[in-house]
């Protein structure tokens, strides 16, 4: 049984769980103003259990062996653990101010956005002691790193940029000014894309330099970008003011193929096997499963503030798993 005082001192690496196990698969949704984590069975699409965190979950990350989902609860300074197929907590560990985090494509770190506190760190993926603290910009907000693990990339909400770390140096690439509050942050094809709120968009990047290659508007609020790895489609969530709702586009060309409308502010999203798409509802304490063929969606009841969701099924998938890439 974990206490408080060995949860404080779990180990960072677990013995592995099998990549899919027996039993209906479960959505973890971080409730960011209840403090707590939804897990939903997605056959009923009930709440089954709610987990408490201390204060405020927004994303996940998921380790390379997937013995373990990784919750960060930023307010809290905590990263919660959980078995990504069974749901069971396996403790925490104080961290400071884990607001988006991710590990690096081979492994060797672990990125750390500390929105409320101004910094980047850079922790080694194993042990997450602190390897490099980086003030880059105001509200740290999302990242991705390219594919070979060099660089990394982290949206300043409050300075209006997007910062580049060069994780092989661990000193700071390039600064550049995006649009106002940039989001979400997407390594695709060679180039980098930031969802930017107050622009109803996002831009394309050139990783080499910081220079924008392209504007694209989506719609009000444009927060976050994902990649549907196996339909070859991108959705970018528009959380508002305004209208809100999906948009799907062509990943080469960024034609627009479908608006979605979804009242209650979309955040981020997952996708199950069938293809319909669980999208968070930040401002109606909900999650949407829509079916993308239809336009239609049901609803789900959750926690106040529903941000981020990781689906079970994602570990049936070949590859690197990322909230990012689903």
């Amino acid at each position: 049984m974990l206490t408080r005082r060995t949860a404080l001192t779990l180990p960072f690496a677990l013995t592995a769980t099998p990549a899919w196990a027996a039993g209906n698969p479960l959505a973890f949704v971080l409730n960011s103003a209840a403090g707590s984590v939804s897990i939903i069975d997605m056959q009923t699409r009930q709440v089954v259990r709610t987990a408490p965190t201390y204060r405020e979950p927004s994303h996940w990350a998921l380790t390379r062996n997937r013995s373990q989902l990784l919750i960060c609860d930023a307010g809290g300074n905590a990263l919660f653990f959980f078995d990504p197929v069974t749901g069971a907590p396996l403790g925490h560990r104080r961290i400071a101010d884990p607001y988006q985090i991710g590990f690096t494509p081979n492994n060797k770190y672990f990125a750390v956005n500390a929105l409320r506190l101004d910094f980047v760190d850079i922790y080694d993926a194993t042990t997450l002691a602190l390897v490099k603290r980086f003030k880059a910009g105001l509200w740290p907000s999302h990242l991705d790193f390219s594919p070979d693990s060099r660089w990394s990339f982290h949206s300043m909400q409050n300075s209006n940029t997007l910062v580049s770390l060069d994780l092989t140096t661990l000193t700071k690439r390039w600064s550049v000014k995006v649009g106002e509050t940039p989001a979400g942050v997407l390594w695709l094809n060679g180039k980098v894309l930031v969802c930017i709120m107050g622009a109803r968009g996002f831009v394309e990047v050139d990783p080499l330099n910081g220079r924008i290659t392209r504007r694209v508007v989506t719609g009000d609020g444009a927060h976050n970008i994902f990649l549907d790895t196996r339909r070859n489609i991108l959705y970018v969530s528009n959380r508002g003011p305004g209208q809100t709702g999906l948009t799907a586009l062509d990943p080469e060309t960024f034609e627009i193929l479908h608006n979605y409308l979804i009242p209650g502010g979309p955040d981020d999203i997952g996708i199950d096997p069938s293809g319909h798409i669980w999208v968070c509802l930040r401002y109606a304490e909900s999650v949407a499963v829509l079916n993308p063929d239809t336009g239609a969606y049901s609803t789900i009841p959750v926690g106040r503030s529903p941000h981020g969701i990781f689906l079970s099924t994602l570990l049936r998938q070949k590859g690197l798993i990322t909230a990012e890439r689903i």
